[in-house]
C-alpha cells in the first residue's frame, strides 16, 4: 500500500486493515492550492483596501464605520424611505455612505446644501448616478461654467410672460379634457380610485401639448406616457451600474429613445410650420420663431436632435416633480376643506361666476391665495428631496472636511423646508404663512429650496407653479373630491420624487355650479 496516500490501523491477527483513511496528496494539488491561496489573499487585500479607502474619505463624518463589501448601502437605495433619509439627515449636517464603491456625502443643512448648489467650480449636477446614460451625456443639463450660462440664457425666452400666455390656453384645454374624463369614469364607478397614474397622464399630456402642440400625434403622446414610467422607476439614487437588458436603466434608455424619436420629429415639423408663416402654437414654435427673428443675437443653429434633447430635459424635470406637486395638492385640499372653501371663494371672485371663461395670466395673478396653497403644499411635501451632484475636484466644504474629487455630493432640501425657526409648526399645512410679507417664511427665501438654487435652479419655476395652480383651480370649480383615507395615506413613497404611498385615493363627483 502506498503509505503516502493512506494510513491503516493494524490488527492483532495480522489480517487486512479494518479501516483506511485516504489522505490528500499535496504533492499533486500543491499548484492549485497555491493559486487558490493567492486569489483569496488578493481578494482579502482588495476588501481591506476598500474599507481603508472608505474610512479615509469618510474621516470624522457621521455614517457607518464600515461599508458592506462591494455593494455598500445598495439594498437601502432599492427601497428608500423617508424614515431612512431622516435618520441620515439628522445624523449630521454632513454625513457619508457608500454604494457600489461610490462615495457619497449627504448635506442636510441649509448652509451646506446651498453651498453645493452655488459652487459650480467644485460640483456639477449628476441628477442620479445613471443620469447621463438616461438623458444622454451630451444633454445641455450637464454643461457647466460659461457654456451652461450662455446655453440657459438662450432658453429663457421659452418661459417669458409672453410665452406663458401662449401656453396657458393649451394647459387649460388639456386639463378640462382630463378632468371631464375623470368624472365620466367616476360616474361609471363611483368608488374611490388612486389618482397617481391618471394625474401623471394629465401632466404628461399637458407637457407634450405645451412643448409640441399639434406636431406630436395623440398616439405618440400616449406611447411616451406609457413608457415614461420606466424612466421614473430608474431614477434611484444609485442603480445597478451596467445597463444590461432587463435592468431598470436599460428599460429607461429604450423609453428615452422612443420619446426622442417623436420629439425630434416634432422639432422638424415646427421648423416647417414656422417657415411657412404659421403663428406659434406651442413652445417649439416660440423657440423656432425666436431663432428666426433678425434681432435675436444668440445662437441659432439648433438641430432637430438638439431641440429634442432640450425638450426631453424639460420633460425629465417636469413629469415626476409636477405630478407629485399636483397629487399632494389634491390631497392637502381634500384633507383641509376650510382651505378648499377659501380657494373656491377666490375662484368665484376672480372668475365673477363665469367658470367657462378661459383663464388668462392676469386672472392667475389675482389668485394669490391659490398661489400660497401651491407654495405651501410643495413645502410640506416637497416633490424633490435632493439633487445629486458630483464633486469635479476636491471640495473644501468646511474648514475641517474636504469632499474627495469624483465623489457624489448631495444637497438635501427637506430640513430647509421644515426648519421650525422659518416655518413654525413646519409639518402643518398653512398657506396663510405666505400671505404675511413680513412673516418668517417670506423673510427667509433662502430656505425655500423646492426648485433648487444657483445657476442650475429650475428654469421653469413660473410655468410649473402655474400648471399646478391651474389644474387645482379648474378642479375646484368643476368637481368635488373626497379623500378615502387609508393606513398608507400619510406615508411617502419615493419613486424618483415623492408620492402618497396609497396613490391618493379620491372619490369624485361633479359640481353643479361649473
Amino acid at each position: 500500500m502506498d503509505r503516502s496516500a493512506s494510513a491503516s490501523i493494524p490488527s492483532s491477527t495480522g489480517n487486512a486493515p479494518l479501516y483506511s483513511f485516504p489522505m490528500p496528496s499535496f504533492s499533486l494539488q500543491g499548484k492549485n492550492f497555491s493559486s487558490l491561496f493567492t486569489t483569496l489573499a488578493i481578494l482579502a487585500s482588495l476588501l481591506v483596501l476598500e474599507q481603508a479607502i472608505y474610512r479615509y474619505k469618510k474621516r470624522h463624518l457621521p455614517g457607518a464605520s464600515w461599508t458592506i463589501p462591494l455593494i455598500g448601502k445598495f439594498a437601502d437605495s432599492l427601497s428608500p424611505s423617508m424614515e431612512g433619509y431622516k435618520k441620515q439627515w439628522n445624523s449630521g449636517a454632513l454625513s457619508a455612505i457608500s454604494v457600489f464603491n461610490i462615495f457619497i456625502v449627504m448635506a442636510s443643512s441649509n448652509e451646506y446644501s446651498r453651498k453645493i448648489l452655488n459652487s459650480p467650480t467644485y460640483a456639477e449636477p449628476a441628477l442620479v448616478h445613471s443620469g447621463k446614460q438616461i438623458l444622454r451625456s451630451d444633454n445641455w443639463v450637464f454643461l457647466t461654467g460659461k457654456s451652461h450660462v450662455e446655453y440657459r440664457r438662450g432658453l429663457n425666452t421659452l418661459f417669458t410672460r409672453k410665452a406663458l400666455g401662449v401656453y396657458i390656453g393649451i394647459q387649460e384645454s388639456i386639463c378640462r379634457k382630463h378632468l371631464a374624463r375623470w368624472l365620466a369614469q367616476a360616474e361609471q364607478d363611483p368608488s374611490s380610485k388612486p389618482i397617481m397614474m391618471t394625474a401623471r397622464h394629465l401632466n404628461m399630456d399637458t407637457s407634450l401639448g405645451v412643448f409640441c402642440g399639434n406636431h406630436i400625434p395623440e398616439h405618440a403622446a400616449n406611447e411616451i406616457n406609457e413608457k415614461y414610467w420606466f424612466i421614473t422607476q430608474s431614477l434611484e439614487l444609485v442603480n445597478f451600474p451596467l445597463p444590461l437588458p432587463g435592468t431598470k436603466v436599460y428599460k429607461a434608455i429604450q423609453a428615452r429613445k422612443v420619446a426622442m424619436h417623436w420629439l425630434e420629429l416634432a422639432a422638424h415639423k415646427s421648423k416647417i410650420a414656422m417657415a411657412s408663416g404659421a403663428e406659434p402654437e406651442c413652445m417649439l414654435d416660440e423657440w423656432v420663431q425666436s431663432l428666426n427673428d433678425p434681432t435675436y443675437k444668440g445662437r441659432k443653429d439648433f438641430s432637430d436632435l438638439e431641440m429634442a434633447m432640450v425638450l426631453f430635459s424639460f420633460l425629465f424635470a417636469s413629469q415626476d416633480a409636477m405630478s407629485s406637486g399636483l397629487i399632494f395638492g389634491f390631497q392637502h385640499l381634500s384633507d383641509h376643506p376650510d382651505i378648499l372653501a377659501k380657494v373656491r371663494e377666490e375662484q368665484e371672485r376672480v372668475r365673477q361666476g363665469n367658470y367657462s371663461k378661459p383663464l388668462t395670466l392676469e386672472m392667475m395673478d389675482q389668485m394669490t391665495y391659490l398661489q400660497a396653497v401651491v407654495k405651501e403644499s410643495m413645502r410640506v411635501k416637497p416633490p424633490v428631496l435632493m439633487v445629486p451632484y458630483k464633486a469635479t475636484r476636491a471640495f473644501p466644504i468646511t474648514d475641517d472636511y474636504t469632499v474627495p474629487a469624483n465623489s457624489m455630493i448631495i444637497p438635501s432640501f427637506y430640513n430647509s423646508l421644515h426648519d421650525p425657526e422659518v416655518y413654525p409648526s413646519p409639518d402643518d399645512f398653512n398657506p396663510e404663512r405666505w400671505l404675511d410679507p413680513e412673516g418668517p417664511a417670506n423673510a427667509s427665501p433662502k430656505n425655500y429650496l423646492v426648485f433648487g438654487s444657483g445657476v442650475h435652479r429650475c428654469i421653469a419655476v413660473e410655468y410649473a407653479n402655474m400648471n399646478i395652480a391651474l389644474v387645482l383651480a379648474t378642479a375646484a370649480v368643476t368637481m368635488n373630491w373626497e379623500h378615502d383615507l387609508t393606513a398608507q395615506s400619510s406615508e411617502i413613497d419615493i419613486i424618483a420624487t415623492t408620492f402618497p404611498k396609497d396613490g391618493c385615493r379620491l372619490r369624485l363627483t361633479p359640481r353643479t355650479n361649473a
